[in-house]
């Protein structure tokens, strides 16, 4: 691939990967704006029902590869399949089967968060949802203010009640756990467990993430570094983070 950076010690895949449907796979898949590689070579393959890990510093790479994973953006290069198609061949279809839960939330602010469901839930073709089990699922079932009111904690159990109205099988959770407190992040991890389908999380919290998760992939800058079992997240973290840490502390 001209003009990408080479990768030093990326793994694509282990032995121990398990078998299945696959629902995410990625091959070569690359991204740059302008100049600058925002992410490059991530190869990645998503079986029915897993949950996987993509962790990383901030600048790694991992939240643009998260979108360019939702269809949220194109990628530069390579090749994406969901759910064993080009999403190009039908974007709608391919997005009506995932859900995409980001920094930007999109709620209308002066309404409530039942009146915001309520418009979600039928623009996602679901109006006969209950939105008073999933209100009361992510503790939000006796807030009559409006979302503009909301603290950031429950703006995140809003977003993830959006995510349970729109019944995906696929959900891509972008740093879910960022500006909670430790209370609001144990809140959301719970909601998280609960999460039916296919799950991908972005996060720099690596092992309260991983705590969720069966499988990670690691990338640091741009580039893919590990791929294996969620539980040992931490250690390929930290193998990668020591040499940089190294050299900080033997700056001048």
């Amino acid at each position: 691939m001209s003009g990408t950076p080479a990768i030093s010690r990326s793994e694509a895949g282990d032995a121990s990967a398990p078998s299945g449907e696959v629902v995410v796979e990625a091959r070569g898949l690359s991204r740059r704006f302008g100049k600058r590689w925002a992410f490059a070579r991530v190869d990645l393959t998503v079986r029915r029902s897993e949950r996987w890990l993509i962790l990383g510093a901030n600048g790694s790479g991992k939240t643009t590869l998260l979108r360019a994973l939702a269809t949220a953006i194109s990628p530069s290069l390579g090749r994406l399949r969901l759910f064993g198609q080009d999403p190009r061949e039908d974007l709608a279809a391919a997005r009506r089967r995932l859900a995409l839960l980001s920094h930007r939330t999109g709620f209308y602010e002066d309404l409530t968060a039942r009146d915001n469901l309520r418009v979600l839930a039928r623009l996602a073709g679901h109006p006969d949802a209950d939105l008073g089990a999933v209100l009361d699922r992510v503790g939000l079932e006796d807030r009559p203010d409006p979302v503009r009111a909301f603290s950031m904690g429950m703006r995140k159990r809003l977003a993830l009640a959006a995510v349970i109205v729109q019944r995906p099988e696929l959900v891509f959770l972008d740093e879910p756990f960022a500006a909670l407190d430790p209370a609001g992040m144990e809140d959301v991890a719970a909601l998280v467990r609960g999460l039916e389908g296919t799950v991908i999380v972005a996060s720099h919290q690596v092992e309260r993430a991983a705590a969720l998760c069966d499988r990670a992939l690691l990338m640091d800058a741009g580039l893919p570094r590990w791929t294996g079992p969620a539980h040992q997240a931490w250690m390929a973290w930290k193998a990668v983070q020591a040499p940089l840490a190294a050299a900080a502390g033997g700056a001048p």
